[in-house]
């Protein structure tokens, strides 16, 4: 961010140095990278005043000029077409270093006349491209110094440069009077009041605005405009320009440069029309994809589906709050302009900005935000300037949308500023620190203003009132000494439960893997990732593309490369992250585990056989247990297209509520990944499993039952298409207190149990165990609970008792 030291002090009114305000704007976090000082280049450099000038002897484009200079009479040769008799003149002498021609001075000899110096153009001393003559000044005395004269008559032609890194997290910064303000704070001066204007509309705007439903949300917020008619478009005021062009800003025309100028001054990009250019009203709306742009840089861009534009009824002539189009660009001729400003999203622009890879002040300033709430008075202002510098008329202002409502308070704990950042500030010097950043106090709330949008809890109140305060005097203390006894857990919640997922899963026989979060995007896809939005802009490699949306992708590769090199019996697991989708909010971890080949080497005392989905939910089992969840899970189908669509299980508590899923491997994933399998595994979603209630640093009782628990066998005859899991949530629901267990030991299937129970039929076998609590049950009760148990199972399965 560029700008200079007369452009700050339009908005603040100080008397403090240059150097003191670099040192501030670097403590208040806008760390200074270069300052560009041309009075610096102009050292040594004087005025002289030409006394006698008459033609050259041997060229008639040359005159040989007499100049009085503090040194005395010299002659100087000049080819000009304005050196003569009695003119103030801007003297470079034998020795100089001229910066316009790159060129350091000494006594020429000019076709045969001596010359001792010269006398300077303003493109020579890079004041200007002026270059058609040397400079006349009205005054000035012989000897004096030609940066003295410049401060006294035309001090912004020597104004010091300063360039400020902005960090992402300070927009309002992107605006100078954003930087006055961080400088008033601290102390450096008192800010000079906005100036804000108000076109009175003197007739309806002929374009009409409107934003399309598919592009309100997530696209723009609000859209204003106003027509002006009327208007000279010239090259702008001497003052802007200059102003401009000390910033590194080519001058384009008055209606450009006004745009350009918000755009520094108050960080509010705006944009201008060609109105007569434009075809019936203007709308904001989602590229359909394939549209053509040919932008105001000259080149040409084709839009992607999504994209957020401005179109008329010709087409699409602007890419929304990132570059208008050649088509209705302002040029000379225009007469009648129309100036928008709107309010952008902030992830749209950006997506948009990187796809069509546009770097402009636009896109950098709407992609980190701007003042929402100054957007209306941008156009009163704009207009305002537009008329003083262009005249013409203005019609009224024209909205689609509304400005959003970005208020919001903190609660000020000014005792939060010690226990924070160690700073000891008084409590009214943290109250003037924030009220002179825009904040209003009211009681122990700070309310934030509309270009603070990075303030975003108490604890930024903080960092504001420390930054200003200056982190500088930051002293180093030692740490108070801890009192006795036991100290606090360090580790949160989620680390101890990663911590004993790790411990459970070696302690099983698995191998603890640490692979790369990123993946090739075939892997990616075979998991239900793969899409741009997990995309990596610089990978590594090819095959680290995008980042892995599953734990398991990583630990099959690694299964490949220990297949490929002889190891064929593997188990295997990791905790990580994984990414379903690019923002913050999409990344999950998961305990993740894979088992490979056989369960054991080849014996001949011992029973070898391949791993199969029980071993695989046997352990997922184990590792919910210690990471502390319920003991009771229901185990549902309909897990991920990865998972064979017959041979696994989703642990739940509820339909919604999935802790995990285990079971085998797709073979279409297997060989895609060039795994043999069998492959079976299981993955975790430590953040589903519900914390316990009670938060307690001891284990809970252990709870036994000195009761004799009892068991009764049921088999019952159901539809072939009844699922086990339906029958056993069934029996196990008619008493949840005294069932402590119901789980499968048989089912009948097939033409023998069809020829005996009928078609479409088969039989299963349920034990279900009763644990009293308070009392031996009795063979009524268990008759009762037995008979309840048949009749839920019934209802619920259609199936009988069998015989």
């Amino acid at each position: 961010m560029k700008f200079t030291l007369s452009w700050l002090k339009e908005h603040l009114d100080t008397t403090a140095t240059l150097d003191e305000i670099l040192y501030a704007l670097t403590d208040l976090g806008l760390e200074v990278e270069e300052v560009s000082d041309p009075a610096a280049k102009l050292s040594g450099f004087t005025l002289a005043k030409v006394t006698h000038a008459e033609k050259h002897p041997d060229a008639d484009k040359l005159r040989v000029c007499t100049v009085q200079t503090d040194e005395g009479e010299k002659q100087i040769v000049c080819g000009a077409p304005n050196a003569r008799e009695g003119i103030t003149v801007v003297l470079c002498k034998p020795g100089d270093y001229v910066p316009g021609i790159d060129v350091t001075l000494s006594v020429g000899n000019i076709r045969g006349v001596e010359s001792h110096g010269m006398m300077a153009s303003e493109r020579e001393l890079e004041l200007s491209e002026e270059h058609d003559g040397i400079i006349e000044l009205p005054s000035g005395e012989v000897g004096q110094e030609f940066t003295d004269w410049l401060t006294e008559h035309d001090p912004a032609k020597v104004d010091p440069v300063i360039d400020i890194a902005i960090t992402p997290n300070r927009p309002d910064a992107l605006g100078v009077r954003g930087i006055a303000l961080d400088l008033s704070a601290r102390g450096l001066g008192t800010m000079k009041p906005a100036k804000t204007a108000k076109v009175a509309g003197a007739f309806a705007s002929s374009i009409g605005v409107r934003i399309d439903t598919d592009a309100r949300d997530g696209g723009c917020a609000v859209f204003a405009g106003r027509l002006i008619r009327g208007v000279k478009n010239g090259p702008s005021p001497e003052w802007l320009q200059t102003r401009l062009r000390a910033i590194g800003l080519r001058p384009i025309s008055a209606l450009v440069d006004i745009t350009n100028f918000f755009t520094y001054d108050r960080n509010r990009p705006l944009h201008v029309f060609d109105a007569d250019k434009v075809k019936g009203d203007l709308r904001i709306h989602r590229a359909k994809g394939g549209e053509v742009m040919t932008a105001l840089d000259d080149k040409d861009y084709t839009l992607a589906e999504g994209m957020v534009v401005i179109s008329d009824d010709t087409g699409v002539e602007s890419i929304a709050g990132i570059m208008g189009g050649a088509a209705t660009g302002c040029t000379e001729e225009t007469v009648n302009v129309f100036l928008e400003a709107a309010l952008w999203d902030t992830i749209q622009i950006a997506k948009t900005g990187r796809a069509l890879k546009i770097n402009s002040d636009a896109r950098y300033r709407n992609e980190r935000g701007i003042d929402p709430a100054y957007n209306m008075q941008a156009i009163e202002d704009a207009a305002q300037m537009i008329l003083d510098l262009c005249g013409g008329e203005a019609s009224e202002v024209v909205v689609a949308g509304e400005v959003p409502d970005v208020a919001r308070a903190y609660k000020l704990d000014t005792d939060r500023v010690q226990s924070l950042v160690g700073m000891d500030i008084p409590a009214d010097e943290q109250r003037r620190t924030l009220t002179a950043l825009g904040f209003v106090i009211e009681g122990d709330m700070a309310h934030v203003p509309s270009w603070r949008g990075d303030v975003q809890g108490s604890a930024d109140l903080v960092e504001e009132v420390a930054r200003v305060a200056s982190l500088t005097k930051l002293e180093g203390r030692p740490l108070a000494r801890g009192t006795d006894g036991i100290p606090a857990p360090i580790l949160s919640r989620a680390q101890v439960r990663e911590s004993a997922a790790r411990r459970m899963a070696a302690s099983l026989g698995y191998n603890e893997c640490v692979t790369y979060s990123f993946i090739d995007q075939a892997s990616a896809a075979l998991f239900g990732g793969g899409t741009d939005a997990t995309m990596l802009e610089n990978p590594i490699s090819s095959e680290m593309s995008h980042m892995r949306p599953s734990v398991l992708a990583g630990l099959l590769q690694a299964a490949a490369r220990n297949q490929s090199r002889g190891f064929h019996d593997l188990a295997l697991f990791e905790v990580g992250p994984a990414f379903s989708g690019g923002e913050p909010d999409d990344q999950q971890v998961q305990i993740s585990g894979i088992l490979v080949g056989r369960t054991g080497p080849r014996d001949v005392h011992g029973e070898m056989r391949s791993v199969d989905l029980y071993d695989a939910k046997a352990d997922a089992e184990a590792v919910l247990s210690a990471i502390g969840a319920p003991a009771k899970v229901q185990i549902l189908r309909g897990a991920d297209a990865w998972w064979h669509p017959g041979r696994h299980g989703k642990l739940c508590l509820g339909p919604k509520k999935v802790l995990g899923v285990f079971g085998e491997l797709h073979p279409k994933v297997l060989a895609e990944m060039g795994v043999k399998g069998p492959v079976v595994g299981f993955t975790i979603y430590p953040a589903e499993v519900p914390l316990p209630k009670k938060k307690s640093a001891t284990r809970p009782a252990l709870a036994i039952r000195d009761l004799q628990a009892v068991e009764r066998d049921f088999a019952f005859v159901v539809d072939t298409d009844v699922e086990a899991l339906t029958l056993v949530n069934a029996a196990a629901g008619v008493d949840k207190v005294l069932i402590e267990n119901v789980h499968v030991f048989d089912e009948f299937t097939g033409e023998t149990a069809e020829a005996q129970m009928g078609a479409g039929k088969k039989s299963i076998a349920v034990t279900v165990r009763l644990q009293p609590v308070d009392k031996t049950l009795k063979e009524a009760d268990i008759e009762a609970v037995s008979a309840k148990i048949v009749e839920k199972v019934a209802k619920a399965t259609g199936g009988t008792l069998r015989g």
